[in-house]
């Protein structure tokens, strides 16, 4: 028996469906309460198709004390899906429905709705035995450009040893989906996410890539050596990714492309949806974002930090750094690392161990907090902008165009 779905896996087999021989790519999509699934579904669809067979996992879920409301939308989607899915065969390409309606209240959410279907993959996988098989994750609102699968599978024939990866994505930022409203709030927040990943990449921190639940991609082998997605209800995607990105190799796909939604959502506290729906209900409609002062200390501490090695009290740290490390009982942490240490070298491999991207995100808000307050995105954008040696950009739209040409282009 496979140890991990032996120990780790949530549920036993759901699907029944025999496997092809070549299975080598199963993408996974949670869906919950959705009208939109058809929409991914056939962007997967019309995607060209690699050399392996591709499965499509959706896991229509809901949690036990949902409203009824949301379980008849989730039986009327998967009504609509089975029977779009009967039209749309596809040598090479098949989908999968998964119905789990009556989750655990403590649990029920996107993380385990994900976990799910990625266990799912994991026995198809197993089947035919193929650990080295990837597993996508998507979602039921996102869409992708046509070479995406066919992108996916020759990222890792061209990276072997990467254990997993994120991929592009570009939100929507104009049409008629939408309101106008809602593409100038994706705009801001989009730049947000971004201007966060460039500003760790300035600051020379080993873990400056994009965690999007939507678009990233690992290994199956991996994703069992790693015990699996987590539960969590929001962010499932930045925590599962702070146990791979680690191991090394980690690498970002930019020749395709994920369009996730940027509609307003209330599924989860954080994230995407949540955002849009606070810059819609406020009045300033104005995104903020971390002050670009604390990247600039940030990339202060890491220069210097190889000098700590040796007496990290003579070295000079920026301020809010050391109020940081204070607060995280830096003294002791220290004496630890640096007992554990055999070299400089060694010694900074450990400390980012500690120092990691959780510790990271609790310095910028130790910073926004006491040193440097929040600033408008675009202000903040510029600011990178120069930090990088980029020419600054007037308007929102373009700013956010350089920004993801600065993304792709690695």
């Amino acid at each position: 028996m496979n140890y991990y779905l032996n120990n780790y896996a949530v549920r036993d087999q759901l699907i029944d469906d025999l496997v092809h021989d070549d299975l080598g790519m199963v993408v996974v999509i949670p869906c919950h309460n959705e009208v939109t699934l058809i929409t991914a579904l056939e962007s997967l669809f019309n995607c060209d198709l690699p050399p392996c067979s591709v499965e499509v996992i959706t896991v229509i879920n809901a949690s036990e004390d949902a409203p009824l409301s949301i379980i008849e939308q989730n039986k009327q989607t998967l009504s609509e899906a089975e029977a779009w899915a009967m039209l749309h065969s596809k040598s090479g390409l098949s989908y999968h429905f998964i119905e789990e309606n009556t989750l655990p209240p403590k649990h029920a959410g996107v993380g385990l709705s994900r976990q799910l279907g990625m266990d799912e993959a994991v026995r198809r996988l197993e089947t035919v035995n193929n650990p080295k098989g990837i597993i996508v994750c998507f979602d039921a609102d996102a869409k992708c450009t046509p070479n995406y699968l066919v992108e996916i599978e020759r990222h890792f024939k061209t990276y072997p040893k990467t254990p997993a990866c994120s991929i592009h994505f570009e939100h929507p930022i104009e049409g008629k989906e939408f309101s106008k409203e809602i593409y100038d709030g994706i705009i801001q927040y989009e730049l947000h996410l971004r201007g966060y990943k460039n500003g760790l990449a300035y600051a020379g921190l080993p873990y400056a890539y994009h965690t999007v639940g939507s678009s990233m991609a690992v290994l199956s082998h991996i994703y069992q050596k790693q015990n699996g997605m987590n539960k969590r209800k929001a962010g499932e995607d930045f925590y599962f990714l702070q146990k791979l990105i680690p191991l090394g190799g980690f690498t970002e796909l930019t020749t395709a492309k994920v369009i996730p939604s940027p509609r307003v959502s209330d599924r989860v506290p954080f994230g995407t949806g949540k955002a849009i729906a606070d810059y819609v209900a406020a009045k300033e409609q104005i995104i903020s974002s971390y002050n670009s002062k604390s990247y600039v200390d940030l990339k202060q501490f890491c220069e210097v930090l190889p000098d700590c090695y040796d007496d990290y009290q003579s070295v000079s740290i920026p301020k809010s750094i050391r109020s940081f490390l204070e607060s995280m009982d830096w003294e002791r942490n220290y004496n630890k690392i640096r007992s554990n240490s055999t070299s400089k070298d060694h010694f900074i491999q450990l400390f980012f161990k500690w120092f990691n991207a959780f510790k990271v995100l609790k310095y910028m808000h130790h910073t926004r907090d006491y040193f440097y307050p929040d600033q408008p995105v675009f202000d903040v954008g510029n600011s990178l902008l120069t930090l990088l040696g980029k020419k600054q950009e007037e308007n929102l739209t373009c700013m956010l165009q350089k920004y993801r040409v600065m993304d792709q282009t690695i």
